[in-house]
């Protein structure tokens, strides 16, 4: 049995943060005669005290510690660094004072039970406490008998009223625990600045120059600024961040002695992180702006970066996200040497983002709801939320938790389980303060992405039940739109490419716009609307960008689908517009490469709808860009019964009236011609009951429906359904050759 082993740090789990534990292999607790629950010391820098579990599954052959932030900084190591673990004999703590970081009040017998009981402290060890979604950070001033010992159910805890400086303590409070998923781009960043950083004489060895530069490129929110904070944090490096408008200047000359005033700082103050975020700002293309300011700060930041004077150990961090709009000249190795993409976070990503972020928030459980608690049903299913969230990035998973708990909150404030007019809420009642699924869906009504907030419109929720008849077309727009993601696995085992496109075409009335509303409700998949004639600008090219912009939104917010209503309004066949300045062609060039070009269109779906598919340009209507060419028909008998019930399920109806009698009278009839039908032989029975005063309504009957038929005629002449049938037929055999 050894008394001591060497084990290297690695990063813990979002679910162990904050527990005080640590996690090595059973295998080495077994060397050092410990078990589970046991108190271990860990030394590095310094000495830290946690309690011991076993190690996950695929870490058993590794010899690994994995322990969070708040241990590493009481030990006083980082990720990638060993440390010796030891079995710690602790006795039960007599008295504990901590202090807080910030002015707080807290209970101390509730920080004794529901925090510290059973887990170790040391004098000048930090100790994390949720409160209102959040940590507040407690300092172990004082432990008898010291150096260490565990809290009991007798050790008396005191809460110390004046705050210690943080400052004091140079206590992170962003570790690499605090960033959900993220893996590839944190350990990029690991060793492009912590290597460097920490182990200069490596690099030196190897007889290369380490890294200067790094630039993080991503959409808004997805934690671009989060990860430059924790590798500061992390590699203990003095750290200076630049917001761009602040070093602007009206003198000349101001903004780049600002600039060099920084390099300086961080030089004297070396291992340091220079921070730049939103990069673009004081670092635009010199031959697109025509401020001589910009184009000198350029120069500046250019020359700092890569000049003739060393910069020493001084690593540059550049977040942006229009990397188009920097100055090339940066974008070299020399300046900033690697380009780290931070993508969209996967269903994956969210479910740890989420974990990180409901860390400290009181859930509904199982236990919670068979206790009466929460009710039935409304455990929160963390893998059903990153599963409804497409689209959504870290800081928008972040609102939602906050909306989901502030929901949470009003629901229990309208229940008068909480009284706000008391000065300090009791822990009883907080106990009861819990935030369920039902919490969650709530939220979600009012935070949308980041990425779709221009374009996102309010669409009615139409179920596939509302639209009575046209069982084959349900199935199609199933099989196009909801199986690629739902039966993700299948497609790729198969190496089946979904479809891209799908075309609904048919006489005006017939449903097309209502099929993309079900689809947009039932696929669960982000939607975004566009109405042709918005896209068109008097500005030449701004029509086209406006196309380039709603791929791109949608790209980012994959899984997604556009739809395109009226699309025959913005892509008519080119060169049948004589007389305009040809930008419905340029339009049509830019749709066709943005649905089948050279860039990769991956889990976005095109839907359009036209009642007049003779004039789209022929290139659409290929495999590859609109797949699927729908037809959708008039109603057939089947269907307008199946839409005469949609339409009279609220409507309180005569006993004399037979559905299927008025269907056989409707031939010709539209979806759209049924419920103005319905709508009129309703106002007809309103306008009775009106005249004659009844006290309660009268039903609809069927005389009521006779009148309407007569006011109300059939769109469609059997002439008309025969163009139509003819124009199916003839791009059917354009497009699929028959």
């Amino acid at each position: 049995m050894s008394s001591e082993i060497t084990l290297k740090v690695a990063e813990a789990r979002s679910r162990d943060v904050g527990r005080s534990i640590v996690r090595i292999p059973v295998r080495i607790m077994r060397k050092l005669g410990i078990e589970p629950g046991d108190y271990v010391e860990i030394v590095g820098r310094k000495s830290a005290y946690a309690q011991v579990w076993p190690a996950y599954p695929e870490d058993e052959d590794k010899d690994v510690i994995r322990m969070d932030g708040i241990i590493r900084q009481n030990a006083g190591v980082g990720i990638g660094d060993t440390v010796k673990v030891r079995k710690a004999v602790l006795k039960s703590a007599q008295r504990v004072v901590l202090a807080p970081t910030e002015p707080v009040r807290v209970d101390p017998e509730y920080l004794k039970k529901q925090i510290l009981l059973g887990k170790p402290v040391a004098r000048g060890q930090a100790i994390d406490v949720p409160f209102y979604g959040g940590a507040i950070r407690f300092v172990v001033v004082q432990v008898q008998p010291g150096p260490a010992a565990y809290v009991s159910i007798d050790t008396e805890v005191t809460v110390r009223e004046e705050p210690v400086k943080e400052t004091e303590l140079s206590i992170p409070r962003v570790t690499w625990e605090d960033i959900g998923d993220l893996e590839d781009a944190k350990q990029k960043i690991r060793e492009l600045v912590e290597l460097p950083l920490r182990h200069p004489e490596l690099f030196k060895h190897l007889g290369i120059e380490p890294p200067k530069g790094i630039l993080l490129i991503g959409p808004p929110g997805t934690g671009k600024t989060l990860l430059a904070k924790a590798v500061a944090n992390e590699a203990n490096a003095y750290f200076v961040a630049i917001n761009g408008p602040e070093i602007m200047s009206k003198y000349y000359g101001e903004s780049e002695a600002r600039l060099r005033e920084i390099f300086e700082e961080a030089k004297k103050n070396a291992p340091a992180i220079i921070f730049i975020d939103e990069i673009d700002a004081i670092a635009p293309k010199r031959e697109e702006v025509t401020g001589e300011v910009e184009k000198r700060v350029v120069a500046q930041l250019l020359t700092l970066m890569d000049g003739l004077q060393e910069r020493g150990q001084v690593i540059v961090i550049g977040a942006t996200n229009r990397p188009d709009a920097i100055d090339p000249a940066l974008r070299r190795p020399g300046r900033f040497d690697r380009e780290i993409h931070i993508p969209m976070p996967d269903k994956r990503a969210r479910r740890e983002i989420l974990a990180v972020h409901t860390r400290n928030m009181p859930l509904c459980t199982k236990a919670d709801v068979e206790s009466g608690i929460c009710a039935p049903g409304d455990e929160v299913d963390l893998d059903k939320i990153a599963e409804m969230t497409h689209g959504y990035t870290g800081a928008d998973l972040a609102a939602l938790a906050k909306e989901a708990a502030m929901a949470a909150l009003r629901k229990a404030m309208n229940k008068g389980i909480i009284n706000i007019e008391q000065d300090v809420i009791p822990q009883e009642v907080l106990n009861k303060l819990k935030v369920g699924m039902s919490d969650f869906l709530e939220a979600m009504k009012y935070v949308h992405p980041t990425v779709l907030r221009e374009v996102i419109i309010e669409v009615p929720e139409v179920h596939w039940d509302d639209i009575g008849g046209y069982d084959t077309i349900k199935q199609e727009l199933r099989e196009i739109v909801e199986w690629p993601m739902k039966y993700k696995h299948y497609f790729d085992e198969l190496g089946v490419e979904p479809p891209k496109g799908i075309l609904l075409f048919g006489p005006p009335g017939v449903g097309k716009t209502l099929f993309a509303k079900a689809v947009a409700t039932e696929s669960g998949a982000n939607f975004i609307a566009v109405r042709g004639p918005e896209l068109l600008s008097k500005w030449v090219g701004e029509s086209e960008k406006a196309i380039r912009e709603i791929f791109k939104k949608a790209r980012m917010a994959a899984p997604c689908v556009i739809f395109f209503d009226e699309i025959d309004s913005i892509a008519p066949a080119r060169g049948s517009r004589l007389g305009d300045s040809g930008v419905t062609d340029r339009m049509v060039n830019q749709l066709l490469a943005e649905m089948d070009g050279i860039g990769t269109l991956k889990n976005v779906v095109v839907m359009a709808a036209t009642n007049r598919p003779d004039i789209l340009d022929p290139a659409l209507l290929r495999p590859g860009r609109f797949d699927r060419i729908i037809y959708v028909p008039p109603p057939d008998l089947k269907a307008r019964i199946e839409i005469l019930k949609v339409h009279t399920r609220k409507i309180k109806l005569g006993d004399d009236v037979n559905l299927e009698e008025l269907a056989k009278k409707t031939e010709g009839y539209t979806g759209a011609d049924l419920a103005a039908l319905v709508r009129e032989a309703a106002m007809l029975a309103l306008r009775e009951t009106i005249k004659e005063k009844t006290p309660k309504a009268k039903p609809v009957s069927w005389k009521h429906f006779e009148e309407a038929l007569k006011r109300i005629p059939p769109s469609l002449t059997p002439e008309d359904i025969r163009r139509y049938e003819e124009m199916a037929k003839r791009i059917k055999r354009a497009v699929v050759g028959l």
